[in-house]
């Protein structure tokens, strides 16, 4: 697609207000405490694109750097979008909908119109119509109380429909800023990055890497018209569980291409463990299939109920992980799930994946971390 044809040019990276500003994460850039957050040496002020040690660590040596970061601050940075006239573009990670939804977003954005961009397309089978995926994404929009202009599904690590989302932000911009949101991890900079690629110069402007919370600070990107697409920092949601695994485990809970559906025929009184994260258990029914999609690295283990809690003890943490140190989760509480036959239904676990069912009646027990969200939902395949 040329330029002229759709999306306008992307250039290079510039700071928000000022000039020494991390063009990698967005955060203020400081030479005085190594330690602390935006430190470079002052040697690299002279460089003509400056990025903090931080982020250069990320880019050259894949290292994983997680920061606390203040929830309500990275609220109030979206407060500057209702006051904007723009574009308002929510990246939404397809496969933990409701983890990446970003909560109230119809107070942050004002009446500026929204689009959204369904990520990890990829992930999903091959088999799935994404038709009836995206028609999924807009009543789930719906019952959120929000009406998109458009929803498109992409893979911004596979490029898939690249062209399509360029010619929706071009389409529905009408020569306004963009600004780009999600929830942490969303996918909001490597799509930005992707962008960058397809449609600008080439060149990586944005750290991305596999941990929540890379991007500290609203980054501007300059449009080929005078306008910016603003990446702005992830909200973070602390009901995933990927908010509470250690980032050396986050692999294997991360999909990282198309999940194979692991299909388990269980009679009542047998448990499932997903690692040392979460116990399913079949509480009562007629024997029937559970349908689990989640991380294809993730060891999923069957036992019997009435072991389960002999077994949890005796090996989370070594057999049944991550986590690799089950001190530092939260603690375990019971949700109570009744399954009505003939209705498929997901049972989802926020940041990590689902389980689908449905055929027969059932009750279900499912223990997760307290902070985690677990949920009920329509069956999305």
């Amino acid at each position: 697609m040329d330029e002229a044809e759709g999306f306008v040019g992307l250039g290079g990276t510039e700071v928000i207000e000022q000039e020494r500003w991390c063009e990698g994460c967005g955060v203020t850039l400081q030479t005085e405490d190594p330690e602390g957050q935006g430190y470079m040496p002052a040697s690299a002020l002279k460089r003509e694109h400056m990025i903090c040690r931080r982020c250069y660590r990320i880019r050259h040596y894949n290292e994983l750097a997680p920061v606390e970061q203040d929830p309500s601050a990275t609220l109030g940075l979206l407060e500057q979008i209702a006051q904007s006239e723009a574009l308002v573009v929510q990246v939404i990670d397809l496969f933990d909908i409701s983890g990446s939804w970003i909560p109230g977003i119809h107070r942050h954005i004002g009446n500026n119109p929204l689009l959204i961009l369904g990520n990890k397309v990829d992930l999903f089978p091959k088999s799935i119509k994404h038709q009836r995926l995206k028609e999924w994404v807009q009543r789930a929009a719906k019952d959120l109380g929000v009406k998109p202009v458009d929803v498109v599904l992409t893979s911004a690590v596979k490029a898939v429909r690249m062209d399509t989302v360029a010619e929706a932000i071009e389409k529905y911009r009408e020569g306004r800023d963009v600004f780009v949101i999600g929830t942490a991890n969303a996918g909001k900079s490597t799509l930005i990055n992707r962008l960058l690629k397809e449609f600008g110069g080439g060149e990586e402007a944005v750290t991305t890497s596999p941990y929540p919370g890379t991007t500290l600070d609203a980054i501007s990107i300059p449009l080929g018209d005078g306008k910016h697409i603003v990446d702005m920092p992830g909200v973070v949601r602390k009901d995933r569980m990927s908010e509470w695994v250690d980032p050396k485990e986050l692999k294997q809970i991360t999909p990282d291409g198309e999940v194979k559906p692991k299909v388990y025929q269980l009679s009542e009184g047998q448990t499932l463990f997903f690692g040392g994260l979460t116990r399913f258990d079949f509480v009562e029914g007629n024997r029937q299939s559970f349908v689990c999609y989640f991380a294809n690295a993730l060891y999923i283990h069957r036992t019997k109920l009435e072991k389960a809690s002999e077994v949890w003890d005796r090996h989370r943490g070594e057999l049944l992980s991550p986590p690799k140190k089950p001190e530092s989760m939260p603690k375990m509480v019971r949700h109570t799930f009744h399954i009505k036959a003939g209705k498929k239904q997901d049972i989802v676990i926020s940041g990590l994946g689902w389980v689908s069912m449905g055929s027969e009646k059932a009750k279900v027990d499912v223990w997760a971390p307290e902070d985690v969200r677990v949920e009920l939902r329509s069956a999305v395949i």
